[in-house]
């Protein structure tokens, strides 16, 4: 195997971690694989046990490696990557590589919108809204927990919404009150998943996560969807090309 360049700009761990990453993309390990230990890369690269944690250290963060308490380090399963230069459905990217989405609907109910909701969907003060809880599924993994808000004057009856999974939102919104969404405006942070989270998407608490705004807009641009959504950042990848 190739050794580490040690009079190069780049440093060791990063070097390192560029080969770990590379066998990982190239099949030599699969998801679920476990991969060499440290004191195993030490001696294939000839470098200290801070050098191979550090490298081992950020693959974990960024996903692509998992740690089980003294068994080892694995690699993580594939995220579901989408790119973000255009609208785009979460169950369509789903579909398309082969996976079966599922909408858990949890809670559909009338609330008092927070102050970013009203805005978001243009709201006059006391206006009411219809807040839709749901899990998000990949082949029933949870991936996404999301609350949409709907103006009241947009869903006249919440019942609709239990339907959700059975179709999607956007195809109901369509064929029972004729309301076609046809741009959304995204916005992302990077988060820390919660309590409450970590029980429903099955994931650990402090697990990295996307929180994601959008508010979607009709045929006559008038906002009919405030949406939150959080992501699993284990799972999920979002990327845009650059021309």
């Amino acid at each position: 195997m190739k050794p580490l360049d040690q009079g190069s700009v780049i440093p060791l761990y990063h070097q390192l971690k560029q080969r770990l990453d590379a066998r990982i993309r190239i099949g030599d390990w699969k998801p679920g694989d476990k991969i060499d230990s440290e004191n195993r890369l030490m001696d294939i690269f000839h470098v200290s046990r801070n050098t191979a944690k550090k490298a081992i250290e950020e693959l974990v963060q960024e996903g692509s490696l998992y740690r089980v308490q003294g068994k080892g380090t694995f690699v993580s399963r594939p995220k579901f990557e989408q790119s973000l230069s255009g609208f785009y459905s979460f169950s369509r990217v789903l579909r398309e590589k082969g996976l079966h989405p599922t909408d858990r609907v949890l809670e559909v109910k009338e609330v008092t919108p927070s102050e970013s909701v009203r805005i978001g969907l243009q709201l006059a003060p006391g206006e009411n809204v219809i807040e839709m809880k749901r899990l998000r599924c990949a082949n029933d993994e949870p991936i996404i927990l999301e609350s949409s808000f709907m103006p009241k004057s947009v869903i006249q009856d919440m019942s609709v919404l239990y339907e959700v999974g059975k179709s999607s939102l956007y195809d109901l919104l369509d064929e029972r009150y004729n309301v076609i969404v046809v741009r959304a405006k995204e916005a992302f942070e990077p988060v820390l998943i919660r309590e409450g989270e970590s029980v429903l998407l099955e994931t650990e608490i402090g697990k990295p996560a996307l929180l994601l705004e959008r508010t979607a807009y009709d045929t006559n641009d008038q906002p009919v969807e405030y949406c939150i959504s959080i992501v699993r950042g284990d799972r999920c990848r979002f990327y845009t090309d650059l021309v």
